[in-house]
């Protein structure tokens, strides 16, 4: 196991470079409670995109032929999305879930996050060629490990800044051009020697193109959690403490919605803020109790939703 980690610069557009199996990205994925139906769904879409030899077989053992809804499947564009408010998982979720993939597949799983540095500093042409030379990079590493048991992810976080939509008046051409390079390089990266996908995260799922949209063989929405999320976070970090399943159930009825808010905390808020604070309120004299979790709860407001996310809560 190694994770190679680059600093940005003029001749580097990726944040990070990760590889799967990797441990740390493991009980990085088992710690997002609560979100067990985006990954089982995730998990069979991502397997199948990133070990074409698998369904293959599936369709042969069955089939003794690859069947025409195979062949369907595979004509499909390898992109992505994942969609929600700020605090939801999102990323978290990107950055670990190929390691479950890497391990049932029994493959070499490389992530490459793309920085937002790749915007460019707004030079004409300057986008374009920072999102080609990315795509490009990527396809001479499918090229370079042709035949070998491996695939490559490009994780493109906060997608709005790179592809927003075309149809915006104010949008400046140099964006209009980059948008343009996203979509050429998304339909690049199909059929090549080892499989690609892209995942985009964004916050702002209205603002993304059209046409970057319609690319994307699912999206999945993240939203805050329910007070049943709720109770199964609190259950997995507290259940430890001597609190009962009725008190974690009581403090899990506070969170979602909140007060007399509209919405409740995010998993961010709770794991983040809400849940050290309670830690560093007992330490280090007193063991933490129901009314300790309850008094931090009642002082830690959730995190506002964002715009696009408002109206929903």
């Amino acid at each position: 196991m190694y994770i190679l980690v680059y600093k940005m610069n003029n001749d580097n557009l990726f944040e990070i470079v990760k590889r799967y199996p990797d441990p740390v990205a493991e009980e990085n994925y088992a710690a997002l409670v609560g979100i067990d139906h985006i990954k089982q769904r995730i998990e069979t879409e991502a397997a199948i995109m990133l070990n074409p030899e698998g369904i293959a077989g599936w369709s042969e053992k069955f089939y003794k032929k690859e069947i025409e809804l195979v062949k369907i499947f595979r004509r499909r564009p390898p992109l992505f999305v994942l969609a929600g408010d700020v605090g939801t998982g999102k990323t978290a979720f990107a950055e670990s879930f190929a390691d479950k993939v890497a391990t049932s597949e029994n493959i070499e799983v490389f992530l490459y996050k793309l920085s937002l540095s790749a915007r460019g500093s707004g030079m004409v042409g300057e986008m374009t060629k920072l999102i080609g030379d990315a795509f490009e990079q990527i396809r001479k590493e499918a090229m370079a490990n042709a035949g070998k048991k491996t695939a490559r992810i490009l994780f493109i976080d906060e997608a709005d800044a790179l592809a927003q939509s075309r149809e915006t008046t104010q949008m400046h051409h140099e964006d209009r051009s980059g948008v343009n390079a996203l979509i050429r390089g998304i339909d690049s990266i199909q059929n090549l020697p080892i499989p690609v996908l892209v995942i985009m995260s964004t916050n702002r799922y209205s603002s993304i193109d059209p046409a970057v949209r319609r690319r994307s063989a699912a999206t999945f929405t993240f939203n805050r959690p329910s007070i049943e999320q709720c109770k199964i976070l609190f259950t997995k970090c507290l259940n430890d403490t001597g609190l009962t399943e009725d008190q974690i159930s009581r403090l899990a009825s506070l969170c979602s919605p909140y007060d007399n808010l509209s919405y409740g905390y995010t998993y961010s808020d709770l794991t983040q803020r809400v849940l050290p604070s309670v830690l560093l309120d007992v330490y280090p004299e007193n063991q933490i109790t129901f009314e300790a979790v309850e008094k931090v709860i009642h002082e830690i407001p959730p995190t506002a939703p964002f715009n696009e996310f408002a109206e929903e809560a």
